[in-house]
């Protein structure tokens, strides 16, 4: 694959890999870092890009496994400590001040469910509800069947609403 390849079809991907790294890390530098790491292991190995059946299905996996192993090496060096603050920034957008705090109340409430869902419903939650994703896509991309797709993703939506309404 060339370098115009890469451009075309990678480099497109590096907003929505952050954000699935972000909402696995929950630390901005950290799934910048993931990115990063992510493209230039990418770059180092364009010689196996033929071999790979979707590259962007691969792409999703790579960073959720890099995610998901900075998230077991934090856990085991006891460091990573989030910061709410940076969190709270991810989602400002310029707008009338209680219009940004309402959205920001809501961005918070909504990230704080989905944190409480365990870890594969998140993750499918993530990928169908913010990045978009079909059913098809997300089975590629975390290597599980359709159906437990569809299964995983009612049994989020259903324990979202059940969260969401306890804020009510």
């Amino acid at each position: 694959m060339s370098i115009d390849s890469f451009h075309k079809i990678i480099l497109p991907l590096k907003d929505k890999l952050f954000r699935l790294a972000y909402s696995i890390v929950r630390e901005q530098a950290e799934a910048e870092d993931i990115v990063q790491d992510l493209l230039l292991k990418l770059w180092s190995r364009k010689e196996d890009w033929n071999y790979i059946d979707n590259l962007e299905a691969y792409c999703f996996r790579a960073t959720k496994n890099m995610a998901l192993d900075r998230l077991a090496s934090q856990a085991i060096r006891k460091t990573g400590t989030l910061d709410k603050e940076k969190e709270e920034l991810y989602f400002v957008e310029h707008q009338s001040p209680h219009s940004e705090m309402v959205r920001k109340e809501q961005h918070y409430l909504i990230e704080r469910c989905i944190d409480e869902l365990p870890e594969n419903q998140r993750l499918v939650f993530h990928l169908r509800e913010i990045e978009g994703f079909s059913y098809k896509e997300i089975s590629k991309s975390l290597s599980i069947s359709g159906d437990l797709v569809k299964i995983t993703l009612h049994r989020a939506r259903k324990r979202m609403k059940e969260l969401l309404s306890e804020y009510k």
